[in-house]
């Protein structure tokens, strides 16, 4: 990624600037998906005629300008064909989690006044039926996949919408894109409800300016160079940031989308697609440098000490290089032939062509960032929200500062509040939310929007989010913690994966860990531990030993205020299934002290200061750390 010379955005719409591309890249290959185990590319032409036959099936349908129109569907290529459909029928697009229950998806829709739901398969087709009586204004459903509806919920597909057998006529063409050249940029171009970790979803309001602008902005950033490459697209495009940087963006900067099959065959597409970028949350990079320290602890003597002084090197070159910009020397030299060694060969799991990635979503761990960049895949850490579309903040290759989410992208403009609130105005900012102006005047004060974290910006600018303000623990005895940075510091520990602190107006904090079940397991084995479920592997003694020992380890940085009394081992991980992620990966707090309020409750009977962790499974048999 490199800087270059900031232009004006072209386009008023972002489907203009697909009619503007059909034309420069026509027979560039935009979008690709699976199916039937081969991959299926559309071009600029093609892909172009499949937006304009979706909105003429839309405006034979009887969508209005303005109309909203609902997307209940996973990351796959007929979310991105709805979408532009959607918009270049005047209408704005109202996406849905595919994750989402049926109840869930019933408030968006009547919220929203959405009359037209499209539905990725029969899965998503179902939530709706059972609850047909909560919907009675959808009017239609329109599947990506075939398959039988019911009558009190007819259902067609995207083809039968899209009159596939019947090309575009010219006359056709020329009546969609008159209703395009009509889309103004301070159109709403969708209405994303958020997720949220409490309460209810709000609908945020985001115009063609908003996403359009945010988009060229990265682009600007990056480099048009960098987005003409493949992108690997898994993230689900329900939420902004992988609709904005890994669909608009790469769209608009004539590059190619690969869409993998589901989140689970992630790693095995992308040694097929072979992508140069792909947008990821911190969840991927925490696996990714997991797994490969698994690997190394199975190596030999000699290789795990290889690999250890390549990381070293590493270290120090990545620092010279791009954070102290000083000339490289024999250090570079070095690096040179640990990264034919070493790092060469970990980069070619992941396909060989990757030259970024880019993360957002939640806070990155330091380590692992920097782990990223010695291994030759930078990650480029950024900031924002659904409400600012979202990127308001970026690092690069050019200016970069680990630990920082990057200085403020485009004409974004930070100040912080009295308590350490970060407020931002520009370009990205929302237009409020939908029906809500109660909600929407107590997000902004002064015209500055309120971000809800905690930060703080250094004298050159980059930006450091300490948590979010909500999240920010006080304990009974006055002091005020962030849990995220103590969290994922837990989760560099080989036998932890997943890690929820606790302690808000409690005398001192608890935590809930998952463990990381392949070591844990290692680990029984090597102990000759008898177990005959996870659960009961969790609940061993010498199992809940280890993990206190781990927590004492953690404690002897920290003060003791911050140390972790009690812990619960948990025999699974949070997940989106469970209620206790959201389809980004970032905890519910709210629902994971719920869930487990009884068993957090405990711990808490007896004041646990000056006493080491003492641990507690989760069927409540409590072992004693000593």
């Amino acid at each position: 990624m490199t800087q270059t010379t900031v232009e004006k955005l072209p386009y008023q719409s972002i489907p203009q600037m697909l009619q503007v591309n059909a034309e420069q890249y026509a027979d560039r290959p935009a979008i690709s998906f699976k199916k039937s185990g081969a991959y299926i590319t559309l071009n600029y032409q093609q892909f172009y005629s499949r937006i304009l036959m979706t909105a003429r099936g839309l405006r034979k349908a009887g969508m209005q300008p303005g109309d909203r129109v609902a997307i209940f569907s996973e990351n796959r290529a007929g979310w991105v064909i709805a979408d532009i459909g959607i918009q270049s029928a005047q209408g704005v697009s109202v996406p849905i989690y595919a994750t989402n229950t049926g109840v869930q998806a019933a408030y968006v829709i009547n919220h929203s006044g959405s009359k037209i739901v499209f539905v990725s398969d029969r899965l998503q087709y179902e939530k709706l039926l059972a609850v047909r009586d909560q919907i009675p204004q959808v009017e239609m459903v329109i599947s990506f996949e075939r398959f039988l509806g019911e009558r009190n919920l007819p259902v067609h597909t995207l083809y039968q919408l899209s009159e596939i057998s019947y090309p575009i006529q010219e006359k056709e063409k020329q009546q969609i894109e008159k209703q395009i050249e009509l889309i103004k940029p301070e159109d709403l171009i969708t209405v994303i409800y958020t997720s949220g970790t409490t309460g209810i979803p709000k609908g945020v309001m985001l115009t063609q300016h908003n996403m359009a602008n945010n988009a060229w902005d990265g682009i600007q950033l990056a480099g048009k160079e960098s987005m003409t490459g493949t992108f690997l697209s898994f993230l689900p495009l329900s939420h902004v940031l992988e609709r904005t940087a890994g669909y608009y963006a790469v769209l608009m900067g004539g590059g190619h989308i690969a869409f993998a099959e589901e989140v689970n065959k992630v790693v095995e597409n992308i040694l097929e697609v072979k992508p140069t970028a792909m947008i990821s949350v911190p969840r991927l990079f925490e696996k990714i440098y997991s797994r490969i320290y698994e690997n190394v602890h199975l190596m030999s003597p000699a290789k795990r000490q290889l690999f250890h002084n390549a990381i070293t090197v590493g270290h120090a070159y990545i620092y010279q290089k791009y954070i102290k910009r000083e000339p490289l020397g024999l250090l570079g030299l070095k690096y040179k032939i640990y990264d034919r060694l070493v790092f060469r060969k970990i980069r070619t799991r992941f396909g060989g062509n990757l030259q970024f990635f880019i993360s957002g979503g939640a806070p990155l761990d330091k380590t692992i960032n920097e782990f990223m960049w010695i291994i030759g895949i930078p990650v480029f850490e950024g900031y924002g929200l659904t409400e600012t579309s979202p990127a308001i903040a970026l690092n690069s290759l050019d200016e970069n500062r680990f630990g920082s989410v990057g200085k403020p992208l485009g004409d974004a403009k930070f100040k912080l509040s009295e308590d350490g609130e970060l407020l931002v105005k520009g370009s990205a900012v929302m237009r409020g939310y939908y029906q809500d102006e109660k909600a929407t005047a107590e997000a902004f004060v002064n015209g500055w929007f309120k971000t809800g974290d905690i930060a703080h910006i250094d004298d050159e600018g980059y930006v450091y989010i300490v948590d979010r303000k909500k999240e920010i623990i006080v304990t009974a005895g006055g002091k005020n913690i962030a849990p995220q940075p103590m969290e994922n510091t837990l989760k560099l520990d080989k036998y932890v994966s997943q890690a929820y602190i606790h302690g808000d107006k409690k005398p001192y904090l608890i935590a809930i860990l998952t463990p990381n079940l392949e070591r844990l397991i290692e680990f029984g084995h090597e102990k000759h531990i008898n177990y005959l479920s996870v659960d009961d592997l969790v609940a061993n003694e010498r199992v809940q030993q280890l993990f206190a020992e781990r927590i004492e380890h953690f404690n002897k940085t920290l003060p003791p205020y911050q140390t972790i009394k009690k812990f619960i081992l948990l025999p699974r991980e949070f997940s989106t299934e469970g209620g206790e992620l959201t389809p980004t990966m970032k905890l519910k707090r709210k629902e994971i002290y719920n869930t487990y309020k009884d068993k957090i409750e405990l711990l808490y009977r007896h004041n646990g200061e000056g006493q080491s962790a003492q641990p507690q499974s989760e069927n409540g048999g409590k072992n004693e750390a000593n």
